[in-house]
């Protein structure tokens, strides 16, 4: 079942999530609507926040891009904890379903390591580069209540405002499903 993305200006994208356990209820039926809709909305990763749910839970597929760090790069990150971003800095124009139009470069660590849980709760600990990292980076930001646009220079953000605030009051075109706040 494909959900509608929650649009920038949502209060559950500014929640700090919550963890959850292996009796959550239809879990993998989650996950399944989760990459169902990411699909539609030709993402390459989706956290909970973003279809409505305060919970520390987000998919990623990044087959598609051209980066070794991605090649096999289709998973389920639950109750995840960054331990450590290191390496060089780089930027790279991202975007977000969540704020759809708009792009802007943004700079993160080229290396994360990640303790995490997979869809059977099974515990992980693994080092991810490159296109990967960033991924996981910005996945992460959505389950601690943070926007990539809370990554961009003051400048530019305030050069974006009006866009923002007409995405938070549904003036936007997109191709996918999407729920903005209420007014």
């Amino acid at each position: 079942m494909i959900l509608p993305i929650y649009a920038y200006g949502s209060a559950v994208l500014r929640k700090k999530a919550t963890e959850i356990s292996p009796d959550y209820p239809d879990l993998n039926g989650l996950i399944a609507n989760m990459y169902e809709t990411m699909y539609d909305s030709n993402g390459i990763g989706l956290a909970a926040p973003q279809i409505g749910l305060s919970i520390r839970l987000f998919i990623t597929d990044g087959t598609e891009i051209e980066d070794e760090s991605t090649k096999d790069f289709k998973k389920v990150f639950i109750n995840p904890q960054i331990i450590e971003e290191f390496e060089t800095k780089w930027d790279y124009e991202e975007g977000c379903l969540s704020i759809p139009t708009i792009r802007a470069d943004v700079n993160r660590h080229s290396h994360v390591r990640l303790r995490y849980q997979d869809e059977n709760f099974v515990e992980y600990e693994e080092v991810f580069h490159g296109m990967a990292a960033r991924i996981i980076q910005h996945e992460y930001d959505h389950i601690e209540g943070i926007l990539f646009t809370d990554r961009i220079s003051p400048l530019k953000r305030t050069m974006l405002k009006s866009k923002l605030q007409n995405i938070s009051i549904g003036k936007v075109n997109v191709g996918y499903k999407m729920k903005f706040p209420k007014k």
